[in-house]
């Protein structure tokens, strides 16, 4: 049995500054708007998801994180159970996780795994080790282009690992960085410009801790990206 919850009819919510796309006693689901951090941290000052949603649900404890300026699917345990076996399952790689981006020029071949291990050197990441020895961790990205949009394409992406900036660094490793990527593109921004990474954490699925119904959610890409992508549509 499959539990399929989703945003794309943009249904009323109580609590509008963080849609919720699921709930019940053991979790709830949010889709994270971009521009916001996940939790608080050293230089995060203000609002956060975390300090949003515990306004609501006041023991929702993160079991994920992403970046500030990605949106999408973040999922939070409310009792430390939940928090246990959800972390355990994105251990063990049985968490799904698919996200949309919008890279520069058209990745080849169209559909393919980017393997390339990354460090990460605390508020930043690299490809491969760094000084003084080590290889970096192991870091798997599959992906395919779903559409050509003259130069650029909208790519789907699925980890198999989630290392720190995985998509993004990957993506540029590869001479595709994506569009609005200021932090890892080689050789300065894309011609197309955007005013943060377009990546967007699209779907969720994994077993339900108690229940051991398989859950997939969904959020649907906010306006600013579907936005980008209609313009670069016109445009070709």
């Amino acid at each position: 049995m499959t539990e399929v919850r989703d945003t794309r009819d943009g249904g009323a919510d109580s609590r509008p500054r963080l849609p919720i796309l699921f709930e019940d006693a053991h979790l709830v689901a949010i889709d994270k708007p971009a521009g916001l951090a996940s939790v608080p941290s050293e230089g995060v000052a203000g609002r956060t998801c975390v300090s949003e949603l515990r306004v609501s649900h006041p023991t929702a404890t993160p079991v994920h994180r992403i970046d500030r300026d990605v949106s999408g699917v973040l999922l939070f345990a409310l009792d430390e159970a939940t928090r246990t076996a959800l972390e355990r399952q994105f251990r063990d790689r049985s968490i799904d996780k698919t996200y949309l981006a919008v890279v520069s020029g058209v990745p080849r071949p169209p559909a393919g795994t980017i393997r390339k291990p990354i460090s990460d050197l605390g508020k930043v990441a690299r490809i491969g080790g760094v000084r003084g020895g080590g290889r970096g961790a192991h870091a798997v990205t599959h992906y395919k282009v779903v559409d050509r949009l003259g130069p650029a394409s909208l790519v789907e992406v699925c980890l198999e690992t989630g290392r720190y900036n995985q998509i993004r660094l990957h993506f540029a490793a590869i001479g595709h960085p994506l569009i609005g990527e200021r932090k890892y593109a080689r050789g300065g921004e894309s011609l197309v410009r955007f005013r943060r990474v377009a990546l967007h954490a699209w779907r969720i699925a994994f077993e339900h801790p108690v229940t051991r119904v398989r859950v997939e959610l969904e959020a649907r890409p906010p306006h600013d990206l579907r936005g980008l992508i209609d313009e670069l549509r016109a445009a070709r």
